[in-house]
């Protein structure tokens, strides 16, 4: 058993360290405004805010197809504080994405204030299981579905999105269109 634990985490500083020096030879830049309020991003990249457990927490503008790891190298890498197994390093991020990076023994509020929009719509982006659950014919099943979609693809872009989740069509997506949120 001690030997897994010890295999896990050696893995985890492989990809961690891999992460590190692809985002050191990747060209990334923290976001700066220019006096007439444009910025340096080009068409192909995409901004990502990250937040919390990193070394220099910031607006960064990355290349377009971009990954968690991706953005936790360019705010400098994991703070020594940080929830390393709590963020799937392997997800592409989306423009205008906020990555928050947990201290350790902080709680993930995923299914708190932030599912749900000021109006009581349930956000696709942040809400889990048991925020998705209240909605109309989503039952558990289908709510880790929609959950496992985010994971592999990134944020939901549209409403619309939903009809790429397996098992949503036309009908429940009209039937979900006005309690949701992206």
């Amino acid at each position: 058993m001690g030997a897994a634990v010890v295999l896990v985490i050696a893995a985890l500083a492989v990809t961690v360290a891999i992460g590190v020096l692809r985002g050191a030879s990747a060209p990334v830049e923290q976001v700066v405004i220019d006096e007439r309020g444009s910025d340096a991003a080009t068409p192909a990249s995409q901004y990502v805010h990250v937040s919390g457990a990193v070394t220099a927490p910031g607006l960064y503008v990355l290349a377009a197809g971009a990954r968690v790891v991706d953005a936790v190298a360019a705010a400098g890498g994991f703070a020594a504080d940080a929830d390393q197994s709590a963020v799937n390093l392997a997800r592409p991020v989306a423009d205008g994405e906020h990555l928050h990076v947990p201290a350790l023994g902080e709680t993930p509020d995923a299914g708190g204030p932030a599912a749900q929009a000021g109006d009581g719509r349930v956000n696709l982006n942040t809400a889990d299981v048991a925020a998705l659950d209240t909605l109309p014919r989503i039952g558990e099943a289908m709510a880790q579905r929609i959950i496992d979609w985010r994971e592999q693809n990134g944020r939901f872009t549209s409403v619309e999105d939903l009809l790429a989740v397996p098992g949503i069509g036309d009908k429940m997506l009209e039937a979900l269109r006005d309690l949701v949120v992206v």
